[in-house]
């Protein structure tokens, strides 16, 4: 970057897509994917044909199989990546609430993963809100023993700033404060249930966690105002070890052959559909961008791998023994760049962890403006967690994506529901991820020189408390600062 500085004093304005001069080839992948793109077709056969994507079951395993053999059609270079995780599927659920124990109605609900083999609780239901530790402040002895009813998001009316944890963290301060069990208010309209982890390990937690619909959740909170409210929560759930693997395309670099461009996106889905959006657009459109490296016969100076993570919705499990097994075999530190595709549909520019990426992205993006004027060149840096992304950002690794686009046919409330289905995904807004995902995958593997490296210790810790993630990771048990 030291010359780029020294031209601009110099007066001269040369932007860093033009001195990597990635025009001509960003022109060739723009033609190939929007002629020949197979990700809307490839996604529609895997939605009929397979279904879910569950980690652990017969159709996480023929998902597996599904984009392995795609690949090899293809003709990459892919391989398997086993690894075991604690596999958690549902079984039977009953969830009723009334005015006392002997006067309980059912109530349509959903169970949230990792919640116990086996659960049968009934207990006093307390409104905690938004279920923050500050929730708990005055109530806490109230809460120890009962079933706390927790709102998902934020609740309107809160307080300007008040954070938005995950459900998993959520469920993890009530467990702290002793509650029997957790009733979670989704907050969609029209009763759709969501699903999802309730742990923030990815392992069993030891109560029974549920999710009921908006409308049910908010009447209940006002009932409470009244009248106390009874529930029972009864449930069986499958836990055990399994096999699952991830799928790694890998193209090797030219020049720089031990430095690496992770480029992934979650494979599995939740049971509920068949995960079209959460992460069938995701997951197939890597597997496009590793079709069209292949069919163009692109080369890069860095290595490049493909990676379809299984076990992101049950605790990144998948990227968790990607980063573990890495760190086994000395390779982590090749990884200079991660690339990370979870829901990520027509995006209109290029999202990073790291600020400093600025120029180079926007450079490349300027390329990109050229082939196609609805690319607006956002530019956003920042961070946040659950997705795949998160175990290499705790490694200190840069991270990024797309930037400003949005899910189609108001798909958003949708995931993690049986309302993930097909018919909600956009071709066009699916090729649009593959081309401009391609293109930045292209420029990252042949600049030069990256000008951002893997943090260390100290620059990672403030970097995490600067992006408001200390609070959840604390939660999580991911915070290895201690203070």
């Amino acid at each position: 970057m030291k010359s780029f500085f020294l031209l601009a004093l110099a007066g001269l304005s040369f932007t860093a897509g033009a001195q990597d001069h990635f025009g001509p080839v960003f022109k060739q992948i723009n033609t190939e994917v929007q002629a020949h793109s197979n990700a809307y077709g490839n996604l529609k056969d895997a939605s009929t044909t397979i279904g879910h994507r569950l980690t652990g079951s017969v159709n996480g395993a023929k998902a597996e199989a599904y984009v392995y053999n795609l690949l090899k059609s293809y003709g990459c270079d892919v391989r398997y990546q086993p690894f075991e995780v604690e596999s958690w599927d549902r079984k039977t659920l009953a969830v009723k609430i009334g005015d006392d124990a002997n006067h309980l109605a059912e109530m349509k609900a959903v169970t949230l993963a990792h919640s116990p083999v086996s659960a049968q609780v009934t207990a006093e239901l307390v409104d905690v809100g938004n279920g923050l530790e500050a929730d708990y402040a005055g109530i806490a002895d109230k809460v120890k023993g009962k079933i706390a009813l927790i709102y998902l998001g934020v609740l309107p009316g809160s307080a300007k700033g008040t954070p938005a944890l995950h459900r998993s963290e959520k469920t993890a301060i009530a467990t702290k404060y002793g509650a029997a069990g957790v009733m979670i208010i989704n907050t969609v309209k029209n009763g759709v249930l969501l699903t999802g982890t309730a742990s923030v390990t990815g392992k069993l937690i030891p109560i029974p966690a549920v999710c009921i619909g908006l409308e049910n959740g908010m009447a209940l909170k006002e009932k409470l105002k009244t009248t106390p409210q009874t529930a029972s929560i009864a449930m069986t759930n499958f836990s055990g070890m399994i096999k699952a693997r991830n799928v790694i395309a890998t193209f090797k670099g030219t020049e720089f052959p031990k430095e690496k461009v992770v480029v992934g996106g979650h494979l599995d889905s939740w049971d509920l559909a068949t995960g079209a959006i959460d992460n069938g657009i995701g997951s197939f459109a890597v597997v496009d961008m590793a079709r069209t490296f292949k069919k163009l016969n692109l080369k890069t100076k860095r290595t490049v791998e493909f990676v379809l993570f299984m076990g992101e919705e049950q605790g990144l499990l998948g990227s968790k023994a990607y980063v573990e097994q890495a760190k086994k075999n000395g390779t982590l530190n090749q990884v200079s760049f991660m690339l990370n595709y979870d829901m990520t549909n027509d995006p209109k520019g290029f999202s990073t962890s790291r600020k400093e990426m600025e120029t180079l992205f926007k450079g490349w993006g300027e390329e990109v403006v050229k082939i196609d004027t609805g690319f607006k060149n956002l530019f956003q840096a920042g961070a946040g967690l659950h997705s795949d992304h998160q175990p290499f950002m705790l490694e200190g690794i840069p991270t990024g994506g797309g930037a400003g686009g949005r899910l189609p046919n108001n798909s958003g409330p949708y995931y993690h529901s049986d309302g993930d289905l097909f018919k909600l995904v956009d071709e066009q807004g699916l090729k649009n991820t593959v081309r401009y995902s391609a293109m930045l995958t292209y420029a990252l593997a042949n600049t030069p020189k990256i000008p951002v490296g893997k943090m260390n210790d100290a620059d990672l810790k403030a970097f995490l408390e600067k992006n408001n993630l200390k609070l959840p990771l604390q939660v999580a048990g991911e915070w290895r600062w201690g203070d």
